[in-house]
């Protein structure tokens, strides 16, 4: 055995795992890879999170096709926000050439060709998936502000009107729902209705109302509404495989925020709903963050805490989460520090802050006796990657300079003919295709027909106690159905909300 061997199998008994794993690749020790020495990542690690960074081009996209593909052949759902199309070819066997030949033999791989069951959806109506929606009331407004762009103020002021209408039973299921609650609270005769709670500063308002209107004016109106999405559509098998669900975002792409924003409503819907399930031998769903530093750009601090509070609890209820970006200085130290697999992607140390970047990215991983990490990170090449994860014992394994597998299905997008074709064929199309426009918010409004407080008045809650009726008299009986749906919340009490403020459904 010759030196570069013996160090190989050095690292990879790091990564010896008894029960099933992702196969990520082998180990290269000098510039020569060992087949035999294997770089697995466990599947009972895969809800300890995890990070995929790298320079554009350095095979990060590929990176996540490959675990992606290896939790659908487990069983295991998955959720990808695919932002520039280029993984649609999950859902179709690759074809084998001279590359993957070299690459399986490489790295001791048996590759063949193989599809895997994939629904493509879309945010709103205006891409080729099926299209999706949430409502303003459940997406809550520590979300709906990070959407907005607006600062601690502007949250919170959009906090308060919320809180209003979540005690008068108003649901907000779209955007004119809130322009309508804004306007009236902002107008003579709303004014009163926020005596004892505070007041909406008709500038802050206008701010609100300009960044929805801008929202509006870029199509985003049309990702909210119902029907809303039911997050036990992404945790589904056919066949025994886990389904991938791509979130189809090409049309989304001058909106980051929306998509960005999204997937942490999923997320917390997802909180609020699955059960506890302490250590599992393989996770109920992953979800990868693509472009995760749009995420936290410009977040507020009530936004991070929640991202950070959302990462460390949710592993308890089965599910994974992966961040994809360039650098993890874009990910904050808080939640960094909770993910445990990392695989890191060629580097360009190029200017100063590069490398600053560069060396601090050295300083998140174990200590290496067999790589000069710096160097390491500046010369790999497409397709290899710095790795270190969690042992089935929760320990982080050597760090291990790993020459990737291949991915089995095809490695290009399938085009948007195709997408749309497999969308109108889903069985997701029939449920979430076309728009419900509910009675809600907007028309008791407009109709003038929402409870006020007023002086010689009892207060909207003291009101409802002595008459239980009021609120399903002003309501109606479509929108009281309506809210359940929605907000699910019992009538004339203020909703719960759990994390970001998102709406708590009751089954």
């Amino acid at each position: 055995m010759t030196q570069q061997q013996s160090a190989a199998a050095e690292i990879a008994a790091g990564y010896a795992s008894a029960g099933p794993a992702v196969e990520l690749g082998a180990v290269l020790v000098d510039g020569a890879v060992e087949p035999t020495a294997h770089v697995r990542l466990p599947l009972a690690m895969m809800n300890r999170h995890g990070l995929v960074a790298g320079a554009t081009g350095t095979g990060k996209t590929k990176t996540l096709q490959l675990i992606a593909e290896q939790l659908s052949a487990a069983g295991v759902p998955v959720v990808m926000a695919d932002v520039k199309g280029d993984l649609s070819g999950l859902s179709q066997a690759g074809s084998g050439n001279d590359r993957i030949t070299s690459r399986a033999a490489e790295t001791g791989d048996d590759w063949e060709p193989r599809a895997h069951p994939v629904r493509f959806l879309s945010l709103g109506t205006g891409g080729a998936g099926v299209p999706v929606r949430a409502t303003i009331t459940s997406f809550g407004p520590i979300l709906l502000s990070k959407v907005l762009g607006l600062n601690d103020t502007q949250e919170s002021t959009l906090g308060l009107i919320f809180h209003w209408a979540d005690t008068r039973g108003l649901a907000l299921l779209d955007t004119k729902d809130l322009r309508s609650v804004i306007n009236h609270l902002t107008s003579e005769e709303g004014k009163a209705d926020l005596k004892g709670i505070g007041g909406v500063s008709s500038a802050t308002a206008g701010v609100i109302l300009r960044s929805l209107v801008n929202l509006e004016a870029q199509g985003g109106d049309t990702f909210f509404g119902e029907p809303e999405l039911d997050p036990a559509d992404l945790m589904r098998q056919v066949d025994g495989k886990g389904v991938i669900t791509l979130l189809e975002l090409a049309e989304l792409q001058s909106k980051p925020a929306l998509f960005s924003t999204f997937l942490m409503w999923l997320l917390a819907e997802l909180f609020q709903e699955l059960p506890e399930e302490g250590d599992l031998d393989q996770p109920k769903l992953v979800f990868f963050f693509d472009e995760a530093h749009l995420l936290f750009a410009d977040a507020s601090k009530a936004f991070l805490e929640q991202i950070t509070q959302t990462v460390k609890l949710i592993r308890s209820k089965g599910v994974g989460v992966f961040f994809c970006t360039q650098l993890p200085t874009d990910i904050p130290n808080d939640v960094l520090s909770q993910l445990g697999a990392r695989v890191q992607h060629a580097l360009r140390a190029f200017t100063p802050d590069d490398q600053k970047a560069l060396s601090r990215t050295v300083k998140t991983y174990p200590t290496s006796t067999h790589y000069d990490l710096e160097k390491a990170l500046t010369s790999l090449g497409t397709g290899e990657a710095i790795v270190t994860v969690l042992s089935e014992k929760g320990t982080p394994t050597p760090v291990a300079w790993t020459r990737l597998r291949a991915p089995r299905s095809l490695m290009d997008t399938i085009g948007q003919d195709a997408i749309r074709q497999a969308a109108a064929s889903s069985d997701l199309h029939g449920k979430y295709a076309e728009t419900i426009d509910r009675e809600s918010a907007y028309e008791k409004l407009t109709a003038k027909v929402v409870p006020r407080a007023e002086e010689g008045r009892p207060e909207p809650e003291e009101k409802e106690r002595q008459d239980p009726g009021l609120v399903e008299k002003v309501l109606g009986n479509s929108a009281v159905k309506s809210f359940l749906r929605s907000a699910a919340s019992a009538i004339g009490r203020e909703i719960t909300r759990g994390l970001f403020g998102t709406a708590r459904k009751r089954r």
